[in-house]
């Protein structure tokens, strides 16, 4: 497999959960993925634009492919494409040449977490649990209005714990750990934001990465 070295750039810190995904991705794609997370925490402050962010992380982090990351959230994913779109365009017109791929998860990055039940068992602690948990169903996983929140509250119910002990349990940082735990993402192809993301791969791969946007 040829050696990929790619860079994700989120919204925030927890958009890291994504990496396994798209570590997948590629790989089901035949090549061999090192990935990285540019942590706005390490970008300058108030930078103004995506566009300006783009250009902050090429920069800072090296790579041969970007992976630029906007959740959908109260937008639509055609809104968030030509976003994404509009800033890297103006990114490249800056002397930038390197091929980018769109990650859009609709509605938020957690949506791409809810469907693997043992994962989520996993990382609260208590794998052996079977306490019915109350993730949204797969198939209606882009119309759900705060997948993180369902999240964090299927963690904390997963773990058991006693009210006491559930108050020092951090569902952020267990939310990274299912995103490590599921093996097969392919669950995921039932959703049309994912299969986009993946043709956007494939696509980048059968290309041999040229410049320019996969969307």
């Amino acid at each position: 497999m040829e050696t990929l070295r790619f860079t994700l750039l989120g919204d925030g810190s927890s958009d890291a959960v994504l990496l396994p995904a798209i570590h997948w991705t590629l790989r089901a794609s035949g090549m061999a993925p090192q990935g990285q997370f540019a942590d706005p925490r390490r970008l300058p402050r108030n930078l103004p634009s995506l566009k300006e962010r783009i250009i902050a992380v090429v920069d800072r982090f090296q790579c041969q492919v970007l992976f630029v990351h906007r959740d959908a959230e109260g937008a639509s994913w055609e809104d968030r494409r030509e976003e994404i779109r509009h800033a890297f365009a103006g990114a490249m017109a800056t002397g930038l040449n390197l091929p980018a791929v769109a990650v859009i998860p609709v509605r938020m990055s957690e949506a791409w977490l809810c469907f693997d039940v043992n994962a989520v068992r996993r990382a609260s602690g208590n794998p052996m649990g079977t306490i019915r948990l109350a993730l949204p169903a797969l198939n209606a996983a882009e119309s759900e209005p705060d997948p993180k929140g369902r999240l964090h509250d299927a963690l904390r119910v997963a773990s058991e714990l006693t009210a006491r002990r559930r108050k020092a349990f951090n569902p952020h940082q267990a939310a990274h750990l299912i995103a490590e735990y599921i093996t097969d993402f392919s669950p995921l192809r039932s959703l049309p934001a994912f299969c986009q993301f993946e043709d956007a791969v494939r696509a980048g791969v059968k290309e041999g990465w040229r410049e320019g946007l996969y969307d």
